[in-house]
């Protein structure tokens, strides 16, 4: 079977086009798909989502998505979670009841809380702050704007994890790493330079990997 270099995975709910145009700017080295095993199949997987956190997770188990993923994990390939994406890796969400997540990092997500000169939905651009150096932010400096469209962010259990925080009435977790692990809560594809800088740095993660 053919080894696929970039796996865009679709649940059914993520606005795969605006990211699948992006990294075609980058790359012509992605397909698009909601099949098992092209997940088994693929050399880095990029994991997009937007919406409700339990709509992407029933997406993902009604394709039959989970233990794939879960498989490839294991293998240490490199993954990228973008927005609800991100959310899904960690062990379970606050939004709408409590809901299981894929369980890749120790973890929830949580509602921001009720600010009062601060509108929820956190809609528009901020800037990232970075705690750690990572190979998914070279060439990205702290202060760098991104876009974002949330009102859930994540907590992660272990603030090792966090690469880089933004400020929006709280300093929460915007962009996550463990491994080959890597999730980030604003749109890339909707950020510009820096998104495209972003994607560029994953791929070359991807290509780096043995």
């Amino acid at each position: 079977m053919n080894k696929i270099p970039i796996l865009l995975v679709d649940a059914g709910t993520g606005n795969l086009h605006s990211v699948f145009h992006t990294l075609k700017t980058i790359t012509d080295d992605v397909l698009i798909s909601d099949k098992p095993q092209d997940i088994r199949n693929a050399e880095m997987i990029i994991l997009p989502g937007v919406g409700a956190f339990v709509g992407f997770m029933n997406g993902l188990r009604n394709r039959g998505l989970i233990n794939p993923l879960l498989e490839f994990i294991q293998q240490n390939k490199p993954l990228l979670g973008i927005c609800v994406g991100m959310q899904a890796l960690f062990e379970s969400s606050e939004e709408n009841g409590v809901h299981q997540g894929l369980g890749f990092l120790p973890g929830v997500v949580k509602k921001f809380p009720d600010f009062k000169n601060l509108k929820v939905p956190h809609t528009g651009w901020n800037q990232l702050w970075i705690k750690q150096d990572n190979l998914l932010l070279r060439e990205i400096k702290s202060g760098d704007h991104v876009y974002f469209n949330h009102s859930f962010f994540c907590f992660p259990q272990d603030e090792s994890n966090i690469a880089a925080t933004t400020d929006y009435g709280i300093d929460f977790c915007s962009v996550i790493f463990k491994k080959n692990l890597y999730g980030v809560q604003f749109h890339p594809e909707k950020s510009q330079n820096i998104g495209k800088q972003l994607l560029s740095n994953f791929i070359n993660i991807g290509r780096n990997t043995p």
